[in-house]
């Protein structure tokens, strides 16, 4: 499954996943080392490989020809491509899709296989030993589609409420493979069609753009999570070629004075930040178990996820929407120095996952928000020009969403007049002792008049404590359930109480696994900082944080 709904009907896909891959590991000790699996999966679930670093190819046969689209969803870190043993493509960063178009091949049998490389480099600027487990693998769906002469490589869908009606701009990029012909585009969306068509559509890329009123439709929100598909039929010289369904829903968000608005309310943001991780699939996890722990999300009253610190899998993003739980969805940056952004590969990579994010994203109405570049160097010129390169760059691509980014620079951020939204990741009670009130009034005080960020909205997008699962002590130690069931209670209400505030982020959803190079003072080699451990048991924390949740939904009433 790539989407939760299909896609095409016109278009032949075959899905490559839940289906048998010849594994082989390429380098190092397990060279060699040879024997099936299921896609998607990380190698660091196979038997024996739960360390491994290095090369590891996944071959497979598929029969076809002509005009043949390999989809790929994610690939950890990198992925070279053969078929046939000839390279025919590669890509950088786990965390977003890629395809590779083969024009004119041959029918008949073929070999696929994919190379992917866990190590870390030089060569990457993204990929580096983290707080969080980077896996090797075909971590995501993947697909091989058969097209005719021309495709649609994207529906972007831009709704805005004007005058009490509802509107929506549709962007629909055709890729044309043959010769110029005459084309025709026929959208339908929530009952209404619409015709765009061009005479002479050219060789290569062309936009089509139209715009249709809609005066019965629901609108998308966390409490009535509408959701609509829109259909475009491409025709070239009469006949129909190539289709695409993109789902969609009617919701606007906007930033007026220190409130984010969701169709023109004020929002109120109780979320946790969540990994791809799991202690039996790696960062591949099976549709069932997102679909787990978002019923524990919603078990907790929580509205929203931080995807931290990468794009999520598309499947995910889905339930979201189908949901009406809101996401923070960001880049793939986490803690970088300046140092590390200094590396000549960092401002194209990490451009070129804001491409891809928002390209394949762009139509989720649970993204509210697009974040950038978590707790790197916001404190430094250099790191300034990079951020205002990034949103600058979020801007070109979609109007429609606030940005912002989550700092942990205490008093000495020069990056606040570049987003629309102030982030702040705070610990207190935990690395530091002092009184959580007192720290969110002292530091929102300095925003507001010390700082480019006066008059914004003011999340705080990380917050939390340590707790072992089952680790308990009546001394209420730190590490202990007990300790951090106390912090968490003293955390949120305190933030959850300040006027100025429009909501938190919990660290984080579930205990994850780190990169066995980045341990430092993680006991388990895991950030034990979950409301639930890896296996998604309850920490004693859960009632207090869903207590917590609740009340301040009855408050707020939404």
């Amino acid at each position: 499954m790539i989407r939760t709904f299909k896609t095409h009907v016109i278009r032949r896909q075959e899905e490559l996943t839940q289906r048998l891959w010849q594994f082989t590991a390429l380098t190092g000790e397990k060279a060699g080392e040879s024997f099936p699996v299921l896609l998607p999966s990380c190698w660091e679930t196979y038997p024996g490989f739960g360390l491994y670093r290095g090369e590891g190819k996944y071959e497979m046969t598929f029969t076809g020809g002509g005009n043949v689209r390999l989809v790929f969803e994610g690939v950890s870190h990198t992925a070279k491509v053969y078929v046939d043993g000839e390279k025919v493509g590669g890509h950088y960063n786990a965390y977003t899709p890629f395809s590779i178009l083969l024009e004119g091949l041959e029918r008949g049998e073929h070999t696929l296989a994919v190379v992917a490389d866990n190590r870390f480099s030089e060569n990457s600027a993204l990929h580096v030993p983290n707080d969080y487990m980077s896996y090797g693998g075909v971590s995501r769906p993947c697909a091989v589609e058969f097209l005719k002469g021309a495709f649609i490589d994207y529906i972007h869908v831009t709704p805005c409420l004007h005058e009490g009606v509802w509107r929506a701009k549709f962007e629909v990029k055709v890729k044309n493979l043959s010769a110029s012909c005459r084309a025709e585009i026929k959208l339908s969306a929530a009952g209404k069609e619409l015709t765009l068509i061009k005479d002479e559509l050219p060789a290569g890329e062309s936009l089509f753009i139209g715009e249709l009123a809609f005066e019965a439709v629901k609108a998308w929100s966390p409490e009535t999570p509408a959701l609509y598909t829109v259909q475009a039929v491409l025709r070239t010289d009469g006949e129909a070629v190539d289709d695409l369904i993109e789902r969609f829903g009617f919701r606007e968000v906007k930033v007026e004075k220190d409130r984010i608005l969701l169709n023109g309310e004020p929002l109120r943001i109780r979320g946790l930040c969540r990994h791809e991780d799991h202690p039996h699939f790696g960062c591949a996890l099976p549709y069932e178990a997102m679909m787990h722990d978002l019923l524990i999300i919603k078990d907790l009253g929580a509205n929203s996820v931080r995807t931290s610190h990468y794009p999520n899998d598309q499947r995910f993003l889905d339930l979201c929407d189908e949901l009406g739980i809101l996401v923070w969805e960001e880049n793939h940056a986490r803690g970088l120095s300046l140092e590390q952004m200094l590396n000549p590969n960092f401002e194209k990579q990490a451009e070129e996952v804001i491409r891809e994010m928002i390209a394949a994203h762009y139509n989720h109405p649970s993204i509210y928000i697009w974040g950038i570049l978590n707790e790197c160097a916001s404190d430094s010129e250099y790191g300034r020009e990079c951020y205002e390169k990034q949103f600058a760059l979020i801007k070109s691509l979609d109007t429609s969403r606030p940005t912002s980014f989550a700092s942990c620079k205490f008093k000495t951020d020069i990056c606040f007049g570049l987003p629309d939204v102030v982030s702040y990741n705070i610990y207190p009670k935990w690395y530091h002792e002092t009184p959580v009130k007192e720290y969110v009034d002292d530091l929102y005080t300095w925003v507001q008049e010390e700082t480019e960020g006066r008059g914004k909205p003011f999340l705080v997008t990380e917050i939390g404590a340590g707790g072992l699962y089952g680790y308990r002590t009546p001394y209420a130690s730190k590490w202990s359930e007990e300790y951090q069931e106390k912090t968490l209670s003293e955390q949120l209400t305190g933030v959850l109480s300040y006027p100025a505030c429009s909501g938190v982020y919990i660290w984080q959803f579930s205990d994850i696994r780190i990169s066995e190079e980045c341990w430092g003072t993680r006991p388990r080699t895991m950030n034990n900082k979950g409301v639930v451990d890896e296996y998604r048991r309850p920490k004693l924390c859960y009632e207090t944080v869903k207590r917590i949740f609740r009340e301040d939904r009855e408050k707020f009433g939404k």
